[in-house]
């Protein structure tokens, strides 16, 4: 399918254009959530995990001197540096994803970085507006000093922050920011923070480019056929980052977010190197245990005879630097990065 500019517009907001592609009604959440949970169908999940926080503050700054350096926040948040310039996915330092922090789904695992360890940040990549990936104390904490690249329709809530740095786009629009492009890409997902705003900004993924060196960030999604056109747009991309968690069950899950076998199948249809796993092992949103994703990431790769170093599953804190063949952002030319991973 391909994917036009306006095909995914309605009258009121924005949907899904994928043919296929099957919308869960309320009564499908209440089923989910509450029937099943009843029945006892839903199973029970650990009151604790054990996710240690591996941050170490003098080999994060060794890392973000790096060309090309990443650190795990935790679920889609990371901090990427790519060359010199400081960029936020989805980021979220609360304690729990909710409108209000007394209730809702709270974190399992300490913030990756303190806030207050943060470098200087240049840009924030939104994908889209549920609590766990646009998270408003975290954003007033931000403040307006970074360029937030934002998809459609999300400009009122950051207007009522006071945050005027901000870049709306649309799939496949972009605009660059210093020696960056940042491209809005299709993602098969929705979008709301309450009972009445269902669809009504868009949800989106997005490429950074710098030079011919390109970085993608999935967001969340459901499988769809536009992953193989961003890989035809854009490919080969050099690293990806890609949801696993959050996929069961898969009859409630399946048309918004991936398994780990479909991620594997996305990151093979954008043409990417390096695959980075993200929205996983921070807070409890489906019937899979928090420590399970990466378990099933690792067997599609052992099924599918792919080489298990180019698949980073980074721990709370982690920072990696690519050792990959790469480009060397500052001289625009393919070296190997010998660094730390």
């Amino acid at each position: 399918m391909h994917f036009d500019l306006l095909e995914h517009h309605t009258a009121i907001g924005f949907k899904n254009p994928e043919p296929d592609f099957e919308e869960k009604k309320f009564r499908d959440l209440l089923k989910w959530g509450i029937i099943d949970r009843i029945k006892g169908i839903r199973p029970q999940h650990p009151d604790h995990y054990s996710f240690p926080l591996v941050y170490q503050k003098n080999d994060f700054k060794h890392a973000h001197e790096m060309p090309i350096a990443l650190t795990w926040i935790g679920h889609s948040s990371y901090l990427i540096t790519l060359n010199g310039i400081n960029i936020l996915t989805d980021p979220i330092w609360s304690d729990r994803c909710s409108p209000l922090q007394v209730f809702g789904p709270k974190r399992y695992a300490v913030p990756g970085i303190p806030f207050e360890d943060l470098p200087p940040i240049d840009v924030v990549l939104i994908s889209h507006n549920h609590f766990d990936h646009l998270d408003r104390d975290t954003i007033r904490r931000l403040g307006n000093k970074p360029r937030y690249f934002i998809p459609l329709n999300l400009k009122p809530f950051f207007d009522q922050l006071g945050i005027t740095n901000i870049s709306e786009h649309d799939w496949w629009e972009g605009d660059s920011f210093k020696n960056l492009q940042i491209t809005s890409t299709p993602a098969q997902h929705f979008s709301g923070r309450g009972l009445r705003d269902r669809n009504k900004s868009l949800w989106c993924g997005w490429i950074v480019s710098i030079s011919s060196f390109k970085l993608y960030f999935a967001g969340d999604s459901g499988y769809f056929s536009g992953f193989r056109e961003i890989g035809n747009r854009f490919g080969p991309i050099d690293i990806a980052l890609i949801p696993i968690g959050a996929y069961l069950p898969r009859w409630f899950m399946k048309p918004v977010h991936l398994s780990p076998a479909e991620a594997v199948q996305a990151y093979l249809d954008v043409k990417a190197e390096i695959f980075i796993a993200t929205h996983w092992g921070t807070f409890d949103l489906a019937d899979e245990a928090l420590d399970d994703p990466p378990v099933k990431l690792r067997e599609e790769i052992i099924r599918k005879k792919l080489n298990p170093d180019l698949f980073w599953i980074f721990r709370h804190g982690e920072s990696r630097t690519p050792t990959m063949e790469v480009f060397d952002l500052s001289h625009n030319q393919r070296v190997v990065l010998n660094a730390i991973k």
